[in-house]
């Protein structure tokens, strides 16, 4: 079971509950690990506005927290950071100011990974028009995605390949035919996202039938379909993942309001509890 603590978005938007501070987002981890949580998915936010960040000091805070409790968690950290670019509409594409874009290297872009050397780290395996509406895309292109592959396998790290739609899996097959990867392989099918693979059962069986053969793979959506994900991923034959990210309004259900860090941690519970049954 993965927990995903806190993601990019404006989940802080919409709830006070919603981990900020490095102190915070690694409680939040701590707390999922003792409920059950084998794995924690890690993004850092500023403390000061509770935007996403790419600042190595806020990992570096969060994960040295982390590793100096009492818990056995692996540690996985995005990677994903550095790939926004926001258009300028529909008539003038471009130029376009600027806003919201936050392009870098694969350099920058692992400099936390290599730094500080978790189990896994994520790799996002394609571009795609990422929200619903506007101009964001979500770049990743051949050419980074496979430096950023060949330079994690260097550091030793377990890249979690994430793969947001079908054809992300194409070049899933191509970095494990080209050694870019160590078998077998750690995929992660995101469902749910808009203008990325719907998050019904015939789309994840066809993802899930063009996985690589003796691929470890998890499954989770977002949104209202995050917790029917919880029993359907292993079904499939994968593995869980839950969490704030994938929750964009965190509220689980009408008229209760989500856990301070994960509001997820009851489902983990009975996950854990029905496993070992």
């Amino acid at each position: 079971m993965t927990c995903a603590v806190t993601g990019v978005g404006d989940t802080v938007g919409r709830s006070d509950r919603v981990p900020i501070a490095p102190e915070q987002i690694a409680d939040a981890a701590i707390e999922a690990a003792q409920a059950g949580a084998a794995v924690v998915h890690l993004h850092v936010r500023d403390p000061e506005s509770g935007k996403g960040s790419r600042d190595p000091r806020l990992y570096r805070e969060v994960v040295d927290r982390i590793r100096s409790s009492a818990v056995d968690v692996v540690l996985n950290l995005t990677a994903g950071m550095g790939g926004d670019l926001v258009l300028g509409g529909a008539e003038a594409p471009l130029p376009f100011d600027g806003t919201g874009t936050d392009l870098a290297g694969v350099e920058e872009r692992l400099v936390h990974v290599e730094e500080l050397r978790p189990e896994i780290c994520t790799i996002d395996c394609g571009t795609m028009n990422f929200a619903a509406g506007g101009d964001y895309v979500m770049v990743n292109t051949p050419t980074l995605i496979r430096e950023m592959a060949r330079r994690v396998l260097e550091l030793g790290v377990r890249p979690e390949l994430e793969v947001f739609d079908t054809g992300h899996l194409v070049l899933v097959h191509e970095l494990i035919r080209d050694g870019l990867v160590e078998e077998p392989v750690l995929i992660q099918l995101c469902t749910g996202i808009p203008y990325g693979a719907p998050d019904d059962l015939a789309t994840l069986l066809s993802m899930v039938q063009r996985l690589p053969p003796g691929a470890i793979f998890s499954a989770f959506s977002i949104g209202r379909m995050q917790l029917p994900f919880v029993p359907l991923a292993p079904l499939m034959g994968g593995n869980v993942r839950v969490g704030l990210e994938d929750r964009p309004c965190p509220w689980p259900r009408r008229g209760a309001r989500a856990a301070r860090t994960t509001p997820c941690l009851s489902a983990l519970r009975r996950w854990r509890c029905s496993v070992a049954a």
